[in-house]
């Protein structure tokens, strides 16, 4: 996520083999667990539009609301000593609990279905022992509540490859224009949306601007969901009532997927907190790193840097589900992660192998004329292995300008893609009619995802950004 990959003629059979276990297509956490649809999964109702809203009238709101949720914001210390004292994760995330409780009905729904779901549970759970020391970490080192790192059982159910309908990726579900805004990284080899350091550091950087923003944890999650213009405008009606502006008292404004979303993490809470009181069992989690950054010396392929770790692909994609494609690209700045023990297995590997490690290079279409078919033949494997390894759809053929990543040949075999070839990389095609002739053009990035799987503008996770989206085209007051 092992045999090499031979640049030769007999190349076809195992690289389409590869590239099964490689193709694109990730899962939605809502298939394992059917009858809890996960927040960013589900379409968001718009909330309707509101007159533009003068930010100095949320002033004195925001700085009673920071105030009043002073203590609870800072309850939680940064790493230290203590932090290692516990026996495991779970105890760590319980000792910085410093979220105000909800408790409502919503809440106890949400508690009752978890509690009947046990292996929906035990399934999230151990998905999340790779990962929930660094983010716990990574809290403990902004002073952030320690709850928060139960949020990705509410966003992807832990799955950093969870892809939902509105294009939100990753284990904490950035869309692809908040994710830019965080810095992650979107090409046509990577994606920084699902890598777990990159989107842990991101997500909680955008909750902390949002608690900075409301002075509320519940307003923030909500705003996180939703998107905080929205949520500044559910404030500014309320005010305009007359009405307080915490989060219960602002539920009747939200869509149903924002009114649930705090209580879900509420109740996700109260069994982490207490599990042998609702039945479930908690794997344990070590209280240790679960892996470590190696540094690659140079473009490898995914397989075979799973091979000299001695993971599976499977193992290997769970830590590093940014990589898009069959080859790891990037300068050295560019780094893998491993299970601790393996990474020293990885390094001594690596100075033993003597072999190629990487069989792809890019190469760009010059005339209209390349057919897939005549691009096969030429680099020795077979139209469905391009077709898989570029994502490029059926019955499409490529225009001029695209650059697509094609086994290696002798005369390319020990050169690198270039990183500013990586980041550029652009893939347009147009579709095939019978007899040869085109239909529509299409145009996008390489590697951006199958085509027609964009979600309309309304279905977009919540995001600031949405905002603007939904409104482009047309005039408005604001």
């Amino acid at each position: 996520m092992h045999p090499r990959i031979r640049k030769s003629a007999a190349l076809a059979a195992p690289a389409a083999a590869l590239l099964a276990l490689l193709a694109p297509g990730a899962s939605h956490a809502a298939d394992e667990a059917p009858g809890l649809p996960p927040a960013s999964l589900t379409a968001l109702p718009a909330l309707p539009k509101s007159p533009a809203l003068d930010l100095s009238t949320l002033k004195i709101n925001k700085e009673s609301n920071k105030e009043l949720a002073k203590d609870a914001g800072k309850a939680a210390k940064p790493a230290d000593d203590d932090a290692f004292r516990e026996k495991d994760v779970w105890g760590r995330i319980r000792s910085g609990y410093a979220i105000p409780d909800l408790n409502n009905e919503l809440v106890a729904k949400q508690t009752r279905w978890y509690g009947a779901h046990p292996d929906h549970m035990a399934i999230t759970a151990g998905r999340a022992s790779r990962y929930l020391f660094h983010v716990v970490s990574e809290l403990e080192k902004r002073g952030m509540p320690t709850e928060l790192a139960l949020l990705p059982f509410i966003e992807s159910a832990f799955n950093p490859e969870a892809l939902s309908r509105a294009n939100a990726a990753g284990m904490w579900q950035f869309v692809p224009g908040t994710g830019r805004d965080f810095n992650l990284k979107q090409d046509a080899f990577k994606d920084e949306r699902r890598g777990i350091v990159a989107s842990t550091d991101a997500a909680l950087s955008y909750l902390q601007r949002l608690y900075d923003m409301f002075g509320d944890w519940q307003l923030a999650l909500a705003a996180y969901n939703w998107g905080e213009g929205s949520v500044q405008r559910a404030i500014a009606r309320n005010q305009a009532a007359g009405k307080p502006t915490d989060f219960q008292s602002l539920a009747e404004l939200m869509p149903t997927e924002t009114r649930e979303y705090v209580p879900r993490l509420q109740a996700v809470k109260n069994i982490v907190g207490n599990p042998t009181q609702f039945g479930v069992k908690l794997p344990l989690i070590d209280n240790a790193p679960y892996f470590t950054a190696v540094d690659k010396t140079s473009d490898i392929d995914l397989t075979i840097a799973a091979q000299l770790a001695e993971l599976s692909v499977a193992e290997f994609k769970a830590l590093n589900p940014q990589f898009k494609r069959p080859v790891i690209t990037g300068d050295d700045q560019t780094k893998i992660l491993l299970p601790k023990e393996n990474a020293a297995k990885f390094q001594l590997n690596l100075a033993q192998w003597g072999k190629e490690l990487s069989t792809w290079t890019t190469h760009k279409i010059t005339s209209a004329r390349e057919s897939i078919g005549a691009l096969a033949s030429r680099f020795h494997t077979t139209p469905e292995v391009i077709r898989q390894a570029n994502d490029i759809p059926q019955r499409s053929m490529l225009k001029a300008g695209s650059t697509i990543l094609v086994p290696k040949v002798s005369t390319s075999a020990y050169l690198d893609i270039a990183p500013e070839v990586a980041d550029n990389a652009t893939m347009a095609f147009e579709a095939e009619r019978a007899g040869g002739r085109t239909s529509k053009s299409g145009y996008k990035r390489a590697g951006a995802g199958k085509a027609g799987h964009d979600g309309p503008v309304s279905l977009v996770k919540a995001r600031v950004p949405r905002d603007a989206a939904r409104h482009k085209g047309r005039k408005t007051s604001n």
